[in-house]
């Protein structure tokens, strides 16, 4: 399945809207750093102790998570980030009905600090932040992306 392609009208929307909840100016770069520059936004807001707007997060959760299925494809672990989405990834034996034995799940901004590397796996897993079960229920390998 090739990689979902966001719309760059809905990423500037969101975008815009984050950067206008921290006080910045309006996005004014190339439409091809739009995710990434979404993503930084989104954790600009975590970092100022604020929740990010439902939009922004929604977005920078579902790029990041297109890029981990881009980078290990599969259907052996479903990652789940609710209420964002979830995506099924990593090569080996296929899942098609009732609930996946390998599954892993955390918050939004879990999902994107492991992402980004401002997180490890190990650290995540150690808290109780990620919550993995199944046999193949370990992203250590593909993060971070």
């Amino acid at each position: 399945m090739p990689p979902r392609r966001p719309d760059p009208e809905k990423l500037r929307a969101a975008l815009d809207a984050q950067l206008v909840a921290l006080d910045e100016p309006p996005y004014d770069g190339p439409a091809t750093a739009l995710p990434g520059a979404l993503v930084a936004a989104v954790l600009a807001a975590y970092d100022r102790g604020l929740t990010p707007e439902r939009d922004a997060a929604r977005q920078a959760v579902r790029h990041l998570l297109d890029r981990l299925v881009a980078a290990a494809p599969g259907r052996t672990v479903e990652v789940r980030v609710p209420p964002y989405a979830a995506v099924q990834a990593i090569a080996g034996p296929r899942h098609t009905r009732g609930t996946p034995p390998n599954v892993v799940e955390m918050d939004g901004r879990t999902w994107i600090e492991l992402a980004m590397g401002r997180l490890t796996w190990a650290d995540a897993m150690a808290t109780g932040a990620v919550s993995a079960s199944g046999a193949r229920a370990d992203l250590s390998e593909h993060l971070p992306l």
